[in-house]
């Protein structure tokens, strides 16, 4: 592929790095350790202030200062966080010599300073979302946070869950506010939407104490955490009791009141699918576009990227059919690999937890071979979990779960075993290096325990990088002969297919106006997708515009780079070190990476003169 071509910014930033690098020369090295220093605590003083005012993000990150609260959502607290971003955009520029900085720190400074001004000049579009969609939202988020994140190890953690039970009830009011608000301003989900989100509601409000029988999802929940406490007999019953009026005051008027106010917009929404639709919808989308890609990228050229990787990957997939010596088309076999039993596990209870067997053995086996690929490996540990039964039937087919940076939570592989069929066997060993090791898992374990970058480099994202190495990872097991069959090597090609045709499907449905239907038969035509995997994909795409874009254009780059670092090394490469420049700095832009890539090159070349 040709060099993607970066922000117009790309010139300015790699200036004011050239300035910068040639006035270290003015600077002692007391004078730059003492801005940087001055610099990383005004960065964690800002990454703080942010963490205090989210209840929630304290609780993923292993914190319990404010174990007993939900965010506050409310348009009021956006506005607030404005006014905070725009005084440390000020206070950035007035006060830090970026001159005087080290280099992580004028990285740093630069992805501090473009971050907030993106985030200032996006203010105008925070409504064009979907915050409540079949893929997340706070209907879901809400049982799924005190199921996976709230952690009862005391007494009072118990309290701080029936505390988040009461909660619900305003944050729900919250939520249904900020709907009604989009609404006023033309942003309505499409009408597919709506079923989804509902039955997934109602699935919180089904068993005790809502209704006579076996305990519902988040009784069942806080009971067994309750239970394992050390305590008294009496305290578990008081605070058990203590749940179920919750539930019953809080949890199921918030839930209720949601599902009426959902069930009525259904009757108001359409079935145009494209962030199009929205006022000034095609401004958004270009928007977000840049946003996602890190790079300016037209939606056109990635349409066409996409539409020239299928193409390639098909052409690929054709030497997988004459290997296993498959006679007929590429049609015919992607018909053969959904059709055949031999593919799918039984969708049994017994063949489920042979899938979850299964994807932990690959993950212990990529485990034992990192020192070929890595010098930094993280310490968290990763666990394979089966995706809650509440959620499954909306949930995509797979994804991953941040470690708490304490060691309390490991990283975990979420897989969705709703129906064995949408998980083939020829795709477990991708999925598992995307979601696992050497995907997810090594770059956010990694990024969390990095030492002298600020926090909020550790904990933050560009979804071009994080998505990009992901799909990276499905690839280097391959140069490593790690596919175990040309089945599962055709299975690394099909999950590259589909981040191929999200190129196309995305900017076919929010440039080009396709219909989701149209989306539809285009994953069903280029690919072995099942039909629910297509629609699923399909669905995606619509509610979050361009964030599937993502992947490709994050893998392209990193290949790029590699192929160029190789080719300028020769003998001096060394993908070791290559993968530590790639994983060191913590999620950066593509431009960003670039750079490093380029600068740890240049470095290498002069060791050897």
């Amino acid at each position: 592929m040709n060099s993607i071509k970066r922000f117009a910014l790309f010139a300015l930033f790699t200036a004011l790095w050239a300035c910068g690098n040639q006035a270290n020369e003015t600077w002692t090295e007391e004078q730059i350790a003492t801005e940087t220093a001055k610099a990383n605590d005004f960065f964690e003083e800002s990454f703080q202030k942010g963490l205090d005012r989210s209840p929630m993000r304290q609780s993923y990150l292993g914190i319990k200062t404010d174990y007993d609260k939900w965010d506050d959502i409310s348009d009021e607290r956006a506005a607030e966080d404005l006014a905070i971003t725009k005084d440390e955009l000020k206070y950035l520029v007035d006060s830090i010599d970026r001159s005087r900085l080290d280099k992580q720190g004028k990285i740093s400074y630069d992805l501090f300073k473009k971050d907030a001004e993106d985030n200032i000049n996006n203010f105008k579009w925070r409504f064009y979302n979907y915050p409540v969609n079949q893929m997340f939202g706070m209907h879901s988020q809400v049982p799924s946070f005190l199921i996976n994140i709230h952690q009862v190890k005391d007494s009072s953690d118990a309290a701080a869950y029936v505390a988040r039970l009461k909660g619900v009830s305003h944050l729900f009011d919250q939520l249904i506010t900020g709907l009604k608000t989009r609404e006023d301003n033309g942003i309505v989900p499409p009408k597919f939407v709506f079923p989804r989100v509902i039955e997934d509601s109602k699935n919180i409000l089904k068993g005790a104490p809502f209704e006579k029988g076996a305990s519902g999802t988040l009784l069942a929940d806080f009971e067994g955490k309750v239970a394992a406490l050390d305590i008294a007999d009496d305290a578990k019953t008081n605070l058990i009791n203590s749940a179920k009026e919750a539930l019953l005051s809080s949890v199921q008027p918030a839930y209720t009141q949601l599902i009426g106010f959902l069930e009525d917009q259904e009757t108001r929404a359409t079935e145009e699918d494209g962030a199009w639709k929205f006022p000034n919808g095609n401004e958004y989308y270009n928007m977000a576009l840049k946003r996602t890609t890190t790079t300016d990228l037209t939606a056109e050229e990635i349409h066409q990227i996409g539409l020239s990787e299928v193409e390639r990957i098909h052409n690929e997939m054709r030497e997988v059919m004459k290997e296993v010596g498959f006679e007929g088309d590429l049609k015919a076999f992607f018909t053969f690999l959904k059709e055949d039993d031999q593919f799918y596990y039984p969708n049994t209870d017994e063949g489920k937890e042979e899938y979850l067997d299964s994807a932990k053995q690959i993950i212990n086996n990529m485990e034992s071979r990192l020192d070929e690929l890595f010098i930094t490996k993280p310490k968290a540990r990763v666990m394979v979990k089966r995706v809650e039964a509440f959620r499954e039937n909306s949930a995509g087919k797979a994804f991953y779960q941040s470690p708490a940076p304490d060691g309390s939570r490991p990283g975990t592989y979420y897989v969705n075993l709703a129906n064995s069929k949408n998980m083939p066997k020829f795709e477990m060993e991708a999925l598992a290096y995307h979601e696992g090791i050497p995907g997810h898992h090594m770059d956010r374990s990694i990024a969390q325990e990095l030492t002298g970058i600020p926090k909020f480099r550790k904990f933050g994202g560009y979804t071009a990088y994080v998505e990009g190495w992901e799909l990276y990872s499905e690839y280097v097991p391959k140069e490593m002969g790690m596919y175990s069959n040309p089945y599962a090597n055709y299975g690394r090609l099909a999950m590259e297919l589909w981040r191929a045709c999200r190129l196309v499907v995305d900017t076919g449905i929010h440039l080009k106006k396709w219909t989701r239907q149209q989306g539809i038969d285009y994953y069903i035509n280029n690919t072995s997708g099942s039909e629910r995997e297509c629609v699923r994909m399909v669905e995606r795409h619509i509610v979050m515009p361009s964030q599937a874009t993502a992947y490709k254009i994050g893998m392209l780059k990193i290949l790029e780079l590699r192929a160029a670092a190789k080719e300028k090394l020769g003998d001096k490469f060394d993908l070791r070190e290559f993968h530590e420049v790639v994983l060191t700095s913590g999620a950066i832009p593509l431009n960003t990476l670039e750079m490093l890539v380029n600068e740890w090159v240049d470095t290498k070349k002069a060791e050897s003169i």
